[in-house]
């Protein structure tokens, strides 16, 4: 199986995982201290101990909140995740992976296969510790497809063990233990779908990470970095459709609607970008192109900020984080008021010739039409143009100086150097733009500048995981096909049973493979007398395990007993004696749901398509049969599709 990253490797990301990590165990440290505090704050009535009591609690709360803001503080590394390329570019957020504690699991599923599947435990400690390793790998995921394989892999895996050794009505005792990735909070739970869920928030904050660090100062890079986000957003979407009932907040379905919107977000600023790249020759309507374009991306971050700001999310949410999308917000309202006035008043009033293309597209610009003179005039007269690009500019300041009035407010995002950089250089431009197109003998009052309707000419898509594309196989394989040997099925104790062939063989009819089912037992024959009953599972022939064996394989193996007879091991299933109870209970597993319904084990289909299944076989020790003894069976024993031996 693949390795994680080396967890000892200093690279950036590992030390902020670490730190991560430490503060994680430090909050779990303090909230024992405080509900052993206030359990005793409740239970004493002694004044003395209450006032003791009362300050320890006041010192770990003080803690808490401490650590909760290093936490915040750690969330809030944007640039670590950043691209190290000389180009400029605003910075992305980012999620930093959930933190879980290792899991020994080697005495649990021994016992259970032990008690559950009847085998010795001990011959699975190879599986059980390889799961294990999986586990201990998936903890610290590379950042790149390696990284993701490797997570896929394990929560592929999660649905073979779940089918093995988690029955509906049983617990198997093993307790689940993870971090929440925004406050630290620890959380734990026996149900595997807890498990599940957190390594698919990880699948989505790995996405996350990949986006970020991609240079999207190129073409390719701008697209792996779309691709990424709309991977996230599909991770974190299938979590919030799939997962309910999550203890940690952060896979609460507030907090996952936030999560897909961020990501969403970050895909239109990716597009963005990806538009202003590609059309290096700017003309009027790619002009209006990239200011709808901005208003778009303004428009998606006003939606993040709202689902930032929703009671359950907003005092959970790293405050670095709601003030760099409400930063994003503005700054993108302002770029599409400054690439309309770039529009208006640096390209050439509009001939004859391209005015029905250009008054088309202007009609549909702005969300309401500005005052003034005619379409026409608007787009044919310098003068006209000049003085409406000069209310878009001075509306792309005034939202330039919120965008640089909000960043001040935040601590974190005052130390991050790009974003500055990025603001400040857009400010500077709209303001020169200003200058260079204001006469001084302007008398006329400035207007409003309506806002610019919002378009974009790629969509964001929510991609949901693709499990497919990472294969792996059952572990624990050698407890046999996964339709019959599951922890939903219940069954007697496995028997031995001795079987000599009689004169009309051993008595009993077979019907289909892995495992080949025992459809009839012929009355007064050998196998009736020995005990074998319709509805049992070969499980081995002669001590040689048949549970995966096929139909000609088990065959083989009767026929090639000799004088001293066979040992049939024989399993059945509790609720399905009798060949039609069998067939049901095995057409209903192979046709299960989730990754089972590839399964082929017991599938009808493949048992009518079946040569051996629909032979009739009646063999002795006799070279030469007498016609009686082919018909002394009675016919009606034998069904449809079934072999006789």
């Amino acid at each position: 199986s693949q390795q994680g990253c080396d967890p000892f490797a200093q690279t950036q990301r590992s030390k902020l995982q670490h730190r991560r990590a430490r503060i994680n165990q430090q909050i779990n440290k303090e909230m024992r201290m405080r509900a052993g505090a206030e359990n005793l704050f409740r239970a004493t009535s002694n004044h003395k101990v209450k006032e003791t009591v009362a300050l320890e609690l006041s010192y770990v709360n003080s803690n808490l909140q401490l650590l909760k803001e290093e936490l915040e503080e750690l969330n809030s590394c944007m640039d670590v995740y950043q691209n190290d390329s000389e180009s400029i570019s605003v910075p992305m957020i980012p999620l930093g992976l959930k933190e879980t504690k290792e899991l020994d699991l080697l005495v649990p599923l021994k016992d259970f296969i032990s008690e559950h599947y009847g085998e010795e435990g001990i011959l699975f400690e190879k599986e059980i510790k390889e799961f294990m390793e999986l586990r201990q790998a998936m903890r610290t995921p590379s950042r790149n497809e390696a990284g993701l394989e490797l997570l896929m892999e394990y929560y592929n895996q999660l649905y073979f063990l779940d089918s093995r050794f988690f029955p509906p009505s049983k617990s198997l005792g093993v307790f689940f233990h993870w971090y929440d990735s925004l406050t630290g909070v620890p959380s734990h739970q026996r149900a595997l779908a807890f498990e599940k869920g957190s390594v698919l928030f990880n699948i989505g904050a790995l996405h996350t990470q990949i986006g970020a660090r991609q240079d999207r100062a190129s073409l390719p890079g701008l697209n792996q970095a779309i691709d990424a986000f709309q991977k996230a957003a599909g991770a974190f979407n299938y979590l919030k459709e799939n997962f309910s009932n999550a203890p940690s907040l952060d896979m609460s379905a507030a907090s996952l609607n936030m999560l897909v919107r961020l990501m969403i977000a970050q895909v239109q600023e990716c597009v963005f970008e990806k538009v202003t790249l590609l059309h290096s020759q700017k003309d009027f309507l790619t002009w209006l192109q990239l200011a709808q374009e901005a208003a778009r991306v303004e428009d998606v971050y006003s939606l993040v900020h709202q689902a930032m700001t929703q009671p359950h999310v907003k005092d959970y949410v790293p405050f670095s984080w709601t003030t760099m999308v409400q930063v994003k917000s503005e700054h993108f309202k302002a770029l599409s008021h400054y690439f309309s006035a770039i529009a208006l008043c640096d390209c050439p009033a509009v001939s004859d010739a391209e005015l029905p293309e250009h008054e088309k597209a202007f009609l549909q610009f702005h969300v309401t039409m500005p005052e003034g003179p005619s379409l026409r005039i608007l787009l044919q007269d310098p003068e006209e143009r000049r003085k409406l690009g000069k209310a878009h500019l001075k509306k792309a300041i005034m939202k330039h100086e919120e965008a640089m009035r909000i960043h001040g407010l935040c601590k974190i995002l005052r130390k991050m150097d790009i974003l500055q950089e990025v603001l400040s250089f857009a400010h500077k431009r709209s303001l020169s733009k200003y200058s260079e197109i204001d006469h001084e003998e302007d008398f006329f009052e400035t207007g409003d500048a309506p806002d610019i309707h919002p378009k974009t000419h790629q969509k964001p898509e929510i991609k949901s995981p693709n499990f497919s594309q990472v294969k792996v196989t059952d572990l624990f394989h050698r407890l046999g096909p996964l339709s019959v040997f599951s922890a939903k099925n219940k069954w007697y104790p496995a028997r031995r049973v001795h079987l000599m062939r009689g004169e009309n063989g051993f008595g009993f009819t077979l019907r289909g493979d892995s495992p080949v089912l025992i459809a009839g037992v012929i009355p007064g024959g050998c196998a009736a007398e020995a005990g074998l009953k319709e509805g049992d599972y070969i499980s081995s022939v002669n001590g040689k395990d048949c549970k995966w064996s096929k139909h000609a394989e088990v065959v083989q193996l009767l026929k090639s007993t000799g004088e001293e007879g066979v040992e049939i091991g024989v399993i059945t299933l509790q609720g399905s004696e009798g060949p039609k109870a069998a067939e049901k209970k095995a057409a209903a597993m192979s046709s299960g749901g989730g990754l089972l319904k590839s399964n082929k084990e017991n599938n009808r289909k493949s048992l009518m398509n079946s040569k051996s299944a629909s032979t009739l076989l009646i063999w002795n020790k006799k070279s030469k049969r007498s016609k009686n003894s082919t018909y002394s069976v009675p016919f009606t024993a034998v069904g449809d599709n079934e072999a006789m031996y």
